[in-house]
């Protein structure tokens, strides 16, 4: 079973901290405690609507450990790692 142990509350505020300093607007579902169910909503500079949801212990790679987030966009219809330091 897939767990989501790396996300912590420090994760979460510091993936907030750096959304508001590049200046996007964002909202989180409240679930921080239940981590498999933590959705952010982000709107970027043009407009469009990214899912950001911590990545899974299957997805992080070896080699990129700090990828803990998946972000993506319907509109794109892509999904990306988003890579924040692993503290």
């Amino acid at each position: 079973m897939a767990t989501f142990t790396h996300v912590t509350p420090e994760r979460c505020a510091q993936l907030g901290r750096a959304l508001t300093a590049a200046g996007l607007t964002w909202s989180d579902n409240g679930q921080q405690g239940a981590p498999q169910f933590l959705t952010y909503t982000v709107t970027d500079s043009h407009g469009r609507t990214w899912r950001i949801s911590p990545a899974t212990s299957y997805q992080i790679s070896p080699s990129a450990p700090g990828q803990i987030w998946q972000a993506s966009c319907p509109a794109l219809m892509t999904t990306t790692p988003s890579c924040l330091p692993a503290r």
